[in-house]
């Protein structure tokens, strides 16, 4: 088994970022995967003492499928995003200044339109990432996986419909469901894979055109009894993952 794609998501529902490597850290996400996120007005969600919450509380694809077109990129060391935002001129703010997070809201909140709820707020909290998993981790697929559903369905999918950190190859469709519970070694790293992904109306969304064409969680169920694809890993031991590393099942101790 190798990697062939890594990838982190800094705002919550919009653009992946492909990465060469990546230095894991133990009982931690990606470094600066799910960093920020609009927060709906109306989601209690306190940056002082942040908690996890449901991703129906935040911009996100499962409830806002236009936020695909939205082209966005992250630089960490100067705390910049820049947005293309259809309809709007783009945009470069300082996500570190409060001016800079207030107008990263106000275009996202105007493109929402009606789909906005209250005044969202552009926000990080740090230490905390904003996952749609209590536990820190990092997301893997299984690239044999997606290509068995594709056949099932007569269609291509996007891998990055599925907006997992790292997918691989050389593993049987649907193997790594028995990982659970059991450890596997990423490159340099040491992971616990605690569940298999079930998914949901995210995946439904053609990231090229924002509209909802290919019901994956029905189809998920419908051809294989199960809406699962992929599992969730929390990082046991940390070290660097790179592109090509292996990906290897440890036997139980």
């Amino acid at each position: 088994m190798r990697v062939e794609h890594l990838y982190r998501y800094p705002v919550k529902g919009l653009t992946a970022e492909a990465l060469e490597s990546v230095e894991l850290h133990a009982g931690e996400c990606f470094p600066h995967d799910r960093r920020f996120a609009l927060v709906q007005g109306d989601a209690p969600f306190d940056e002082a003492a942040p908690r996890f919450l449901p991703k129906q509380n935040f911009a996100c694809l499962m409830a806002n499928a236009r936020l695909a077109l939205v082209a966005s990129a992250y630089e960490p060391r100067s705390g910049k995003l820049s947005l293309r935002v259809p309809g709007a001129e783009p945009l470069v703010a300082d996500t570190r200044t409060e001016a800079g997070r207030a107008r990263i809201a106000e275009v996202l909140t105007a493109y929402l339109g009606a789909e906005a709820r209250g005044a969202p707020r552009f926000l990080e909290a740090p230490g905390h990432a904003f996952t749609d998993q209590k536990k820190k981790g990092v997301s893997l697929i299984n690239l044999a996986s997606l290509e068995a559903l594709e056949k099932a369905i007569g269609r291509r999918l996007e891998p990055l419909r599925f907006r997992a950190n790292v997918y691989f190859t050389g593993l049987p469709a649907w193997a790594e469901f028995a990982w659970v519970g059991h450890e596997v070694m990423l490159g340099g790293a040491r992971l616990a894979v605690f569940k298999r992904t079930v998914r949901c109306p995210a995946t439904q969304v053609n990231l090229q055109t924002g509209e909802r064409d290919a019901d994956v969680p029905r189809l998920l169920r419908e051809h294989f009894g199960h809406a699962d694809l992929g599992v969730h890993a929390t990082v046991e031991e940390g070290g660097q993952v790179a592109l090509g590393d292996a990906l290897e099942a440890l036997e139980p101790a």
